[in-house]
């Protein structure tokens, strides 16, 4: 199928590792230039490197800070002017590892550590759209897909739920303001994905617990277990990509202010 991509431009936030990643694959892949954007300019260059190579589009590294108004704005001009252009936004920037602080019970509360999740992942996503609809608005064509979670929907982290209900939130008003400029919004709710982070996370599992890595994912997927989805088995990030490409492809023109939940049907409640 033609998603009716090649010559697009984007810019991908938390492009160097994760779901980032590998929605700029997936993005290149259907013929588009990119700026891939995090903190870290090395691990953006071989990221930048990897998929240039595998795809031959024009992929290139710009280290940026999206807690920084000026480094944000700074980055899509810079962006602009490299590519020629810009069309597609993906907000996937975060802190490495969420905040740990701001996770356990009420009374552990860190308030500068929730604070600083709020203003990588919200605020982040904030600065970024609104450096980036003036160049879209110029265009008359726009995607912006904002990546949150399904903590959104999980009682438990405080920080990572408020964090994710506000991008529903911000989504939705987006889509709002912008849609007769012919720009689409929308948001992606990943659950347990398949990252370079899961195999630390499930051999500190298997050793806590004295099993295997293997054993642990397992347990996980388990029939009944807490973790479990319907699929019974971990998202790959690949499949979450898949979606951002849709939601960035001609044949979701009419999709806006929506969020798809690409999580292997976990969780039991009923939305409508």
């Amino acid at each position: 199928m033609d998603f009716g991509l090649a010559g697009k431009t984007a810019i991908i936030g938390g492009g160097s590792r994760g779901i980032g990643k590998a929605i700029a694959i997936g993005l290149a892949r259907e013929g588009v230039d990119m700026v891939i954007t995090s903190r870290n300019l090395e691990a953006l260059s071989e990221t930048a490197a990897e998929i240039a190579a595998d795809t031959g589009r024009n992929i290139i590294p710009m280290a940026c800070d999206v807690t920084d108004r000026t480094a944000v704005e700074a980055m899509v001009e810079d962006a602009v002017a490299a590519l020629g252009g810009l069309h597609i936004l993906v907000n996937s920037a975060s802190l490495p590892g969420g905040s740990p602080n701001a996770v356990g019970s009420i009374e552990t509360i860190v308030d500068e550590d929730f604070l600083s999740d709020f203003d990588t992942k919200y605020l982040g996503a904030l600065r970024c759209a609104r450096a980036a609809l003036p160049h879209m608005q110029a265009g008359g064509w726009g995607r912006i897909i904002n990546i949150s979670g399904s903590n959104a929907r999980m009682p438990g982290n405080l920080s990572g739920g408020a964090r994710n209900t506000s991008l529903v939130h911000f989504t939705r008003t987006l889509a709002l303001q912008f849609g007769r400029d012919g720009i689409t919004v929308n948001c992606i709710h990943p659950g347990m994905t398949r990252t370079e982070r899961t195999p630390g996370m499930m051999a500190d599992r298997a050793e806590k617990d004295g099993i295997t890595a293997a054993e642990a994912e397992s347990q996980i997927f388990a029939p009944g277990a807490p973790g479990t989805n319907a699929l019974g088995r971990m998202v790959e990030a690949e499949e979450v990509a898949d979606v951002a490409v849709f939601l960035a492809s001609e044949q979701a023109r009419a999709m806006t202010g929506e969020l798809l939940n690409p999580n292997g049907g976990a969780g039991n409640a009923v939305y409508y």
